[in-house]
């Protein structure tokens, strides 16, 4: 490949001017293959790491600090009674095929989104909408069935890209869309190849070229990242390993915070944990710390509830489901006399593999036994994601402000407590700052207290690149790897 020329022997080979060009290439490595590219059409954390922002773009976007920027839209207003934003388009966008992107565009991608045959992830993003019209070629009008300060937000998620009825259902292997790079190849089990699409509407991307590695072994990680095999792992799964990257100066370590709320998910709905006291004592059986330790070395932040620790309206829960062994026993002995054993199933990223370990020898010291089935992400998605066939499983939450999750009846850990709905709901219609922070803090005590699951970290977004790259995202406001303003410097 072209970028592992630029040092020793192959440099006195090129001419002066040569030598001094700099890269266009970039090799990404990820942890986890996508299992399709479609983010209006996947739960998958993987799918937006790969198009987010490089393929696909929607009304709005998160920036690299979490702000919600303009992006197919270049502005929008708001009625007076905030039921009513219209949407003004930029012009002169064209999807990748050639085709242009006009405000019939957003109508069928918005509609389609909340259809109720839709497979979108997110429905509750497009619950609101009343109706969606196009005026004109640029103008969408987006009715609301009440105010909703938050439309802009939740425009910005994966979920929401604008995507072309002409290419709607293919997407998932042959993804279209209007963003700075387009999809060249899928070499499955392997790669995906992006190549700068040269009629791009807005800022061209510095990078020619774009190849997502899926690796996702840890050792093979540090070897691909030490071997030049891969330029960056902005989501590097051997944590252990980044004191001697960080000693290197090839590389640069990067450390920042994510909006995965790492979780022992629990299925509420299911017997035995039905009965709050099994997932109280599940709670207290967890020294969350030790699982940092163990399985992430120290990377993550505790929390006691579904909720970012650098978000303004996080309250600190963990003293509610601390680490009490004893507490855990009482509570056991009481709801389950003759002893207890639960499923355990695992996906593959490393925090759910090692801290699936250290939680089922934690809860074992209290008297509950698992039985660990490690599943690849596909069968994980189908079986418990979607089959709700499981008793507890580790995953990370990636998306941004998803507390409302607790609200869907048909959400995998089953909660959906109706007390809880109609905070969501009002939530939905608040707009006041101030009533929406009392709101969030209740949401957060009321899991918390009903233990719906158990709360274990904040996952840490631990990178480590190449240290002639620059504009990688420090933080994770949403899951991507948004090459838009990457480039390298030497």
């Amino acid at each position: 490949m072209i970028h592992h020329l630029r040092l020793g022997m192959a440099i006195c080979a090129l001419s002066a001017s040569a030598a001094l060009a700099q890269q266009t290439d970039i090799s990404i490595g990820m942890g986890l293959e996508p299992p399709n590219l479609d983010p209006t059409a996947g739960a998958a954390a993987a799918i937006d790491e790969v198009v987010y922002a490089n393929v696909f773009e929607g009304l709005t976007r998160f920036g690299p600090d979490g702000a919600i920027l303009p992006a197919l839209a270049e502005s929008w207003e708001v009625s007076g009674d905030g039921t009513v934003y219209t949407f003004t388009l930029h012009e002169g966008v064209t999807f990748h095929d050639g085709s242009a992107m006009t405000a019939e565009d957003v109508v069928f991608t918005l509609d389609r989104a909340r259809d109720e045959g839709s497979t979108n992830a997110q429905p509750s993003l497009f619950s609101n909408i009343v109706s969606v019209e196009a005026t004109d070629d640029l103008t969408v009008v987006v009715t609301l069935d009440g105010p909703d300060g938050a439309f802009p937000f939740d425009m910005a998620w994966g979920d929401a890209v604008i995507v072309a009825p002409e290419s709607a259902e293919t997407n998932a292997t042959n993804p279209v869309g209007t963003g700075p790079f387009r999809f060249a190849d899928w070499a499955q089990g392997d790669r995906v190849e992006l190549v700068r699409y040269d009629d791009y509407w807005g800022e061209p991307a510095a990078l020619e070229a774009a190849t997502f590695r899926f690796i996702t072994d840890p050792n093979a990680a540090f070897a691909a990242l030490m071997a030049g095999d891969v330029d960056a792992f902005p989501n590097f799964p051997a944590p252990e390993t980044l004191g001697q990257f960080e000693a290197d100066p090839r590389f640069s370590v990067i450390v920042g915070s994510t909006e995965g709320e790492t979780i022992l998910a629990m299925n509420n709905a299911q017997m035995p944990l039905d009965d709050i006291r099994i997932r109280e004592a599940i709670a207290h059986a967890i020294n969350r710390q030790d699982v940092i330790d163990g399985a992430m070395f120290g990377y993550g932040t505790p929390i006691g509830t579904h909720f970012a620790p650098h978000n303004p309206d996080y309250t600190d829960l963990t003293g509610l489901s601390a680490y009490d062994p004893d507490r855990a026993r009482e509570l056991l002995a009481e709801a389950a006399p003759e002893g207890l054993t639960l499923r355990l199933a695992l996906p593959p990223p490393a925090y759910a593999r090692r801290g699936g370990e250290i939680i089922a020898a934690q809860l074992r010291e209290v008297g509950i036994e698992t039985e660990i089935t490690n599943m690849e992400w596909a069968d994980w998605l189908e079986r418990v994601f979607r089959g709700r066939d499981f008793d507890l499983t580790i995953i990370s939450h990636t998306e941004p402000m998803d507390i409302n999750i607790y609200a869907r009846e048909d959400y995998y850990f089953q909660y959906a407590r109706p007390e809880f709905v109609a905070l969501n709901d009002t939530l939905a219609v608040t707009s006041d700052p101030a009533e929406r922070s009392a709101l969030l803090v209740e949401m957060q005590e009321m899991i918390a207290g009903d233990f719906v699951n158990g709360y274990l970290f904040q996952l840490a977004k631990t990178g480590v690149a190449n240290a002639a790259i620059e504009g990688l995202w420090e933080n994770s406001p949403t899951q991507a790897n948004d090459l838009t303003g990457v480039r390298w410097t030497e």
